[in-house]
């Protein structure tokens, strides 16, 4: 049913749980999965101000990517890994839009009814009404 698969992470237990249901369902369809991280940027930072820092955050996710990804490859699916740099909700929607990706699983939480207002701006709620194809957020 579908050809490409993003799981956005972010290292936590809940977005391993998303990658692990993603990866089922990828052997299923035997499709592709790219498991991206974004890693946050500060606004308004002026010129090479970070980038000793973002690099070591690069270099770090590289390697959690990396030990993620072995747990999995042995189930010869093509897993991609890769690595960004923005707003994480934004630049999760902008790479599934010009990836072609067609489901994005990525992990979320219970929001409290009666307080609307803490939830609704989490990066799992923007990037289900922002996406271009269907969101699958589990919990």
């Amino acid at each position: 049913m579908f050809k490409h698969i993003l799981v956005p992470t972010d290292f936590t237990e809940k977005s391993l749980r998303a990658l692990e249901i993603a990866m089922k369902m990828a052997f299923q369809d035997m499709c592709r999965v790219t498991v991206l991280h974004v890693i946050e940027t500060i606004e308004d930072a002026e010129g090479d101000e970070f980038t000793e820092f973002y690099e070591r955050l690069r270099t770090r996710s590289h390697k959690r990517l990396t030990e993620i990804v072995d747990r999995f490859v042995s189930r010869d699916l093509l897993i991609q890994t890769e690595i960004l740099y923005g707003n994480r909700a934004n630049e999760i929607v902008r790479f599934a839009q010009e990836n072609s990706i067609d489901l994005i699983v990525l992990s979320s939480h219970r929001i409290d009814a009666t307080s609307e207002a803490l939830g609704f701006g989490t990066i799992s709620y923007k990037v289900g009404i922002l996406a271009h194809c269907p969101v699958m957020m589990v919990k």
